[in-house]
């Protein structure tokens, strides 16, 4: 499901909101659901083990309670789901919403730089999350029959090479499946959470923060690094408002506070009832993996399969998002043009980028066969969590100053709470680096050098271009008696709306003729999620059958000027496209000297722009009705 719906889920029935709140368990819900298998294991046997008594179980449970009521219920579900750009959420559209207010400034540029870094450490975030999820599941293996150990890294391959080649295909037969799957496995959480309570209701006084300030207060060094894995309880938030525009606020906070929230929470204080309920000897075996432990053992293997199938469909949520971010990236102007197919004729957001599926799959192939447990993974894996937690957290305070002019008496205790809290979580993950913590920052590093190279090149491109530009007046007046008119229509596709594209320049120079209608055309993205078809054409007659087109889109529309260009006859009649002859500039780039970027820079931004898809696959071109035009530009 992947439909644009009201942010606030207003003019909505309570049963449609509830609907869509189930909707929202399969798809939404998958990251976060999927943390008890591993979470509340990691704070005891990661890699800074606890002991195994009432203090700090009790202590783990309690800082488990209240970092997913802060982080989640309210930075996530209860302020940033207002943050809505025209109904879209995530890092990308809160970065696009500031920028319509401060764009320009230096508030507006780090803003920017910051969401940049963000979306590079979720990059990280995609590969780590299905490897840690899919092979903590099918750890659970072990609990069943201790010698299918060998057999635990070959079926967890298996089942994420299958879950990415699954991919061309799309998602919108199995989709059906994955919201009932979903409810099943989150009410088999509060079920088995349940069981555990009421043999030992006593946990519940955790709900009491006392109880993790005494762990504080007597394992202060233990306690803050205990923070690293009981991240881990939180991991999905995010994804909670970047799949906002698909479902709605409304719906999203029905289904968190009146289905997943519970469950998990019965689930978490389950696990510790569980440990608390045994001895010593016994509760150190169960600890290696309470979440399956907790089950009868002629219940242990359904419960393994049935959570091998949520991870399966967490990882899923995660690769569709990262599809989705790269397509907001690539509109953006972020990221290069690259090929997006989409797999559904009926769901508007069912896309499929071959580029990120094959790296994505390559990079949670090598985790597995390089980390062999989740435990490894574990480490690894709360640094990108808590570094996009920290951004937005930064972006928050920005929206408080900027969008939504508050006070600073009612800005700073909200968000100097949310800076400690998850100050805190990433100061604790940072302990982690040795231990596999590098790894999301090492992709954040090289994917943000790898975005703002293509930012900036872009940039300096283009100024390049408008430099050495002619003015369409003055192309006007002396391609009038200079060259022949045929028959046809020539639209001429340009990066800017100023100037004559050089194709249109080298096509006069070369065939000395123009078409009875020229159309110099240019796409431009706006900081929305999508435009008005009614607001989609700009444009602007200069004469003789030339005209100057913009055609408006947001960083969620699909950009098929075909398409469009067939609903318009404004420009002197329809477009035929059996008579018209799509005409494209192809530079090829020469690094320089020049004040600009580093050389070294500009032979990376040339090698992308090489290797990018061109201008008739993203804008759906006719193959047939294509000619490129080459030349040389020196950054």
């Amino acid at each position: 499901m992947s439909v644009a719906v009201d942010p606030s889920g207003g003019g909505k029935t309570t049963s449609a909101k509830v609907k869509l709140a189930a909707g929202a368990v399969g798809i939404v819900f998958g990251d976060i659901g999927t943390s008890p298998i591993y979470a509340f294991r990691e704070t005891f046997v990661g890699p800074h083990p606890l002991t195994l008594d009432t203090l700090h179980i009790m202590g783990v449970v309690s800082l488990i309670f209240w970092a997913m009521t802060i982080v989640v219920s309210l930075q996530y579900v209860a302020i940033l789901m207002r943050a809505d750009n025209r109904g879209q959420g995530g890092t990308l559209a809160l970065v696009a919403l500031i920028s319509q207010k401060v764009g320009g400034t230096s508030r507006g540029w780090i803003a920017v730089l910051l969401a940049v870094f963000a979306t590079a450490l979720f990059y990280g975030d995609s590969m780590i999350t299905p490897a840690v999820s899919v092979l903590s599941a099918v750890e659970g293996l072990t609990t069943v029959e201790e010698g299918l150990a060998p057999f635990v890294i070959p079926i967890a391959l298996s089942l994420l090479i299958c879950l990415f080649l699954l991919q061309k295909r799309g998602t919108a037969a199995i989709g059906k499946l994955f919201s009932p799957i979903m409810l099943v496995y989150f009410t088999t959480l509060a079920g088995l959470g349940l069981v555990q309570i009421i043999d030992n209701p006593g946990v519940l006084a955790a709900l009491n923060p006392w109880y993790a300030v005494q762990f504080f207060m007597t394992d202060k060094l233990l306690g803050f690094l205990a923070l690293g894995s009981v991240v881990l309880a939180v991991t999905g938030a995010e994804a909670l408002y970047a799949d906002m525009g698909h479902f709605g606020r409304g719906p999203l906070r029905i289904g968190w506070f009146g289905f997943v929230m519970p469950c998990l929470l019965l689930n978490y204080f389950g696990q510790a009832a569980m440990i608390m309920n045994l001895e010593a000897a016994a509760a150190a075996e169960a600890i290696k993996n309470p979440f399956f432990v907790m089950a009868s053992e002629s219940f242990r293997l359904p419960l393994v399969l049935l959570a091998t199938c949520a991870t399966f469909i967490a990882s899923q949520a995660v690769i569709t998002g990262a599809f989705s971010v790269t397509q907001q990236a690539v509109q953006l102007g972020f990221v290069p043009r690259l090929s997006i197919l989409h797999t559904s004729e009926t769901e508007h957001g069912q896309i499929y980028i071959p580029f990120v599926n094959w790296v994505l799959m390559i990079a949670v192939i090598l985790l597995v066969l390089t980390f062999r447990n989740s435990s490894n993974l574990a480490s690894a894996y709360g640094i990108a969590v808590t570094g996009a937690m920290f951004i937005d957290t930064c972006l928050m305070a920005v929206l408080f100053m900027a969008v939504w002019r508050w006070r600073w008496w009612m800005m700073a205790p909200v968000v100097g709470l949310f800076f400690l809290v998850d100050g805190a979580f990433f100061g604790a993950n940072l302990s982690k680096v040795p231990d596999g913590g590098w790894f999301p920052l090492l992709v954040g590093a090289i994917g943000f050098t790898l975005l703002t190279t293509w930012a900036r090149g872009r940039k300096l491109m283009r100024d390049r271009m408008s430099e050495v530009a002619l003015p369409i007046a003055i192309f006007a007046k002396s391609a009038k008696n200079s060259a022949t008119r045929v028959p046809g229509t020539a639209i001429f596709m340009a990066s800017n709306s100023g100037g004559v594209p050089s194709a249109l320049l080298h096509n006069i120079k070369h065939n000395k003729v123009l078409h009875e209608r020229v159309v110099i055309l240019t796409v431009e993205i706006a900081d929305v999620p999508y435009v008005d078809p009614g607001r989609r054409f700009e444009i602007h007659t200069v004469g003789d059958g030339l005209y100057r087109v913009v055609l408006h889109y947001g960083f969620m529309d699909e950009t098929d000027v075909p398409a469009a260009l067939k609903a318009n006859a404004e420009c002197g009649g329809l477009f035929d496209m059996m008579h018209t002859s799509f005409f494209l500039s192809r530079q090829t780039l020469i690094a320089s000297k020049r004040p600009g970027m580093a050389i070294w820079r500009e032979k990376l931004f040339a090698w992308m722009l090489r290797n990018s898809a061109t201008a008739m696959q993203f804008f759906r071109l006719p193959p047939n009705r294509v000619v490129e035009l080459g030349s040389q530009l020196e950054i």
